[in-house]
């Protein structure tokens, strides 16, 4: 069955750099694109950035352009995010998901059918 294991997570100090990952499986991983989510309590899951299977094409949430990036390694069904200048904001639990279709929104939590069990990232002031 579909699975996907993410990992990375940790507590670290304003400013500091974190790589998730998100290890894939039961599935042909070059046929969909991923996304990054992440959820602090109380609130809603919020997209934080996207990948289209080969990599070529890739979406980010406004706060985090230019400090986070993804990317992915087909040959090894997985799929990063790496955060640098975190900041206490971004603390939250990461979950890593897998798109439907080619023809949705990345930006859409909907666009989504597969999810992680999540990677809690907390960033201290």
């Amino acid at each position: 069955q579909v699975q996907l294991v993410e990992s990375g997570g940790g507590l670290v100090q304003a400013g500091a750099s974190l790589r998730l990952s998100c290890a894939a499986s039961g599935f042909t991983f070059n046929r969909y694109g991923m996304g990054w989510f992440r959820q602090v309590p109380g609130k809603e899951r919020e997209f934080v950035a996207g990948i289209m299977q080969s990599g070529a094409g890739t979406y980010y949430e406004n706060s985090v352009k230019g400090r986070f990036t993804i990317s992915r390694d087909n040959a090894k069904s997985t799929v990063y995010l790496q955060m640098v200048s975190l900041k206490p904001e971004d603390t939250a639990v990461y979950y890593c998901a897998r798109k439907i279709s080619t023809g949705s929104s990345f930006y859409n939590r909907g666009s989504y059918d597969a999810w992680g069990q999540g990677t809690q990232v907390t960033v201290s002031s």
